[in-house]
């Protein structure tokens, strides 16, 4: 698609992906997280839940002065910059995005880099490939750095999936079929009495979250329907099940499923539900099920009038259904991605996408090119949290960039 074929919206977001793309070539691929300073000794210790009144005060304090001034915190408490897994497989599809609209063997390299990398720096020990976080995580369990989760095995899954479908090396295949196993094997997985299913967050725990089970389900269908692995199909089937069951009247899910909601009783943010809207949407466009098409539909109906709204004459993603701010980078590229990559089915999705680009672009690029980390509201207006967060930030909004660059594309050819 040449440059004269493009319209001014298209034009943006390849700017934009330019200059996002040379701040990631004259930084490298190793950043800070909003969690790496979480895992340090210091805030791991203030996170037991067995603390007294008054350090739990103090605890409030730290937290809070920590999402103020990340970079102080970080160098405070010797936090380092870091390659993280997710991200990688985030910034791999994201390329290969790249490479599909462009053309260019610059993004192909820069695709092959992160799988290559991805393959010799897997979690050890477990039935299959997987991944998980380079740093220690308190959660209601304490996490070690390296334990692989099935959020993270999914993400890196779909860019060697991406791999697959794009390049056609089986390689990449037989990468997803070895994810596969560790999360059948590995996961564990909690069996209700109706015959429905959800596999947990990690090996570790017992959780009962919906994205993780939807990304599982959504991914097993995927690789089961491949290679024709009836066994993956039929757990996939009925960890959505467990899922679709619990989807609420108005069409939300909450982000615990309902044995563990005391964990943040009736919590919905921007971009959980963004993941599992696009995992049911993936799971809809794989089975052809209108039990996921209905569940869609449901789940953004309630997504339009509760987490978008009119800034302007833009529109801009609300942070939860109660509130816009803090205006975080992740819920922005969530945004952008979920109603992307919904938008050949759902007309209204396809007019949110490039207002959200517009509004995004404006409002957290920096002139260098990466995107700042949030927005908060103070008593005299806006205060910017400006750190560039690789996986949180730069990765996700490079791939749902890539993503929108890559279907306008495909509607210009066809």
């Amino acid at each position: 698609m040449g440059l004269k074929n493009r319209t001014i919206e298209t034009k943006n977001v390849l700017d934009a992906i330019v200059r996002l793309d040379r701040w990631i070539d004259e930084n490298g691929w190793a950043g800070y997280d909003p969690y790496d300073v979480k895992g340090t000794p210091i805030f791991l210790w203030l996170q037991r839940t067995n603390l007294p009144i008054a350090l739990k005060i103090i605890r409030r304090l730290i937290f809070e002065i920590e999402s103020r001034y990340p970079w102080w915190v970080r160098r405070l408490f010797g936090s380092d910059k870091q390659i993280n897994a997710k991200a990688m497989g985030l910034f791999s599809r994201a390329y290969l995005n790249l490479y599909q609209s462009e053309k260019k063997d610059s993004y192909k390299s820069k695709a092959l880099f992160c799988l290559d990398w991805l393959l010799h720096n897997p979690s050890i020990g477990y039935s299959g490939l997987c991944w998980g976080y380079p740093f220690d995580w308190q959660s209601k369990v304490f996490i070690p750095r390296g334990t692989p989760s099935a959020v993270v095995s999914c993400t890196v899954g779909n860019g060697f999936w991406t791999a697959y479908k794009l390049l056609g090396d089986r390689q990449y295949l037989h990468v997803c079929e070895s994810i596969s196993n560790f999360l059948v094997n590995d996961l564990n997985i909690a069996s209700e009495p109706d015959g429905t299913l959800c596999f947990s967050y990690t090996p570790l725990d017992d959780f009962r979250v919906h994205n993780a089970n939807l990304f599982v389900a959504e991914f097993l269908t995927r690789i089961g329907k491949e290679v024709g692995n009836e066994a993956y199909i039929e757990l996939s089937e009925k960890a959505a099940a467990y899922t679709l069951r619990e989807q609420n009247p108005d069409g939300s899910l909450y982000y615990w499923g309902r044995i563990q909601n005391h964990y943040a009783p009736d919590h919905i943010d921007h971009y959980h539900s963004g993941f599992e809207m696009r995992a049911i949407y993936g799971l809809w466009q794989l089975t052809h099920d209108l039990r996921y098409k209905q569940a869609l539909e449901r789940y953004y109906s309630f997504y339009l009038k509760n987490l978008l709204t009119q800034n302007g004459k833009m529109i801009a993603p609300k942070m939860t259904p109660k509130s816009f701010y803090p205006v975080n980078i992740h819920a922005c590229a969530e945004a952008i991605l979920c109603n992307q990559t919904i938008a050949e089915d759902i007309p209204k999705a396809r007019e949110m996408v490039p207002l959200l680009c517009d509004w995004v672009i404006s409002k957290m690029q920096t002139n260098a090119g990466w995107f700042i980390y949030m927005i908060r509201r103070t008593k005299t207006g806006e205060h910017n949290i400006e750190i560039p967060y690789m996986r949180w930030g730069q990765a996700w909004m490079l791939l749902a960039l890539s993503s929108t660059l890559t279907r306008s594309s495909q509607n210009a050819q066809s």
